[in-house]
């Protein structure tokens, strides 16, 4: 009798300890090929850039290629469809980026849930735009302006990249914060939006701060602030919004999402080499330099901070009754 409950036990100590094999199997072969990071966005872009530069670095420290794949189209959505209907390996992986954390509110109909059909991985980086207004328009503060956005209601034009964009939604928030009324005209992207606002056509925007850094420290816009909670590092005396309106924050977000159900030993092979990434000098400075700041963490971490921007912004759109285009 002794015998037969040695055997059992013994058995099921082995039993209980196969799970354990399987995923310490798994989690020393993976990567053991390609891996796809997808993005919703077209090449040469801000989303494209903060891709290439974790996808470089995962590729060294896993020794596999993490191959950035460009799906660009209906606001990021066809990008975060193919990774939603992807096989659960951690062999497709998504860029997360402010867009979805916007369009589930942005859209009226969408085939996927992004929080219960996206796995968070990893964070990469927040990222603030700047409030910048054309030269010609007199103020040097956020006081300033707001004084003169309120004495002239309805005559400044706010330029954005598009409807549901991150300098879109700074202008609404800032609209319903401080009471001021602006007239917002969307363009086909960032580009043309800040080449009319250096041209004068408009007169202010939140654009990011990858792309109009220069044209503040040249003069040729005028910096008020950044909307981030603090300020840059690259422009240090610029203030954040928030020292004057109480509150106000917008940050674009990056990070990794898998499709649900990927195996949580890959999510933390990910997870632990990304982080590590983020801590690396060269690598920190790259996102310093894109006006960022990185947000190193747990996938859970990740996931909490996308359902928190994902609940404020869909109050921000359902106020402000914003549609996409």
């Amino acid at each position: 009798m002794k015998l037969l409950r040695r055997q059992f036990f013994q058995l099921l100590a082995g039993a209980s300890a196969l799970p354990a094999t399987a995923h310490m199997g798994r989690a020393q072969t993976y990567p053991s090929r390609v891996v796809h990071l997808v993005t919703g966005f077209a090449p040469a872009g801000g989303s494209d850039v903060v891709a290439r530069l974790i996808g470089h670095w995962l590729s060294e420290r896993l020794g596999q290629s993490f191959i950035i794949e460009n799906r660009p189209g209906a606001g990021g959505n066809i990008g975060t469809e193919s990774v939603v209907r992807a096989s659960p390996d951690g062999y497709t992986l998504l860029l997360v980026t402010f867009a979805n954390v916007v369009n589930a509110a942005l859209y009226e109909k969408l085939s996927f849930n992004f929080i219960r059909d996206i796995a968070p991985v990893a964070g990469l980086i927040r990222l603030p735009d700047l409030m910048a207004v054309h030269p010609s328009v007199p103020a040097n503060t956020v006081p300033e302006f707001l004084a003169y956005a309120r004495a002239n209601p309805g005559k400044i034009t706010m330029a954005s990249a598009g409807n549901g964009s991150s300098g879109h939604l700074a202008g609404e928030l800032l609209k319903m914060m401080a009471g001021v009324n602006l007239v917002h005209a969307p363009y086909r992207g960032n580009g043309p939006a800040l080449t009319d606002l250096l041209g004068g056509q408009v007169q202010l925007m939140f654009p990011t701060s990858a792309s109009s850094v220069e044209y503040v420290r040249s003069g040729k816009l005028r910096g008020l602030a950044v909307t981030g909670a603090n300020r840059l590092e690259t422009l240090p005396d610029l203030p954040s919004v928030g020292e004057f309106v109480p509150g106000y924050e917008v940050n674009a977000l990056y990070g990794i999402g898998a499709t649900k159900g990927t195996p949580a030993d890959v999510i933390d092979i990910i997870n632990k080499e990304t982080n590590t990434g983020l801590t690396n000098a060269k690598i920190k400075a790259r996102f310093v330099d894109l006006g960022g700041t990185v947000i190193p963490g747990s996938p859970a971490e990740f996931g909490k901070l996308v359902a928190e921007e994902t609940e404020k912004w869909a109050k921000v759109i359902r106020a402000a009754n914003i549609r996409a285009e």
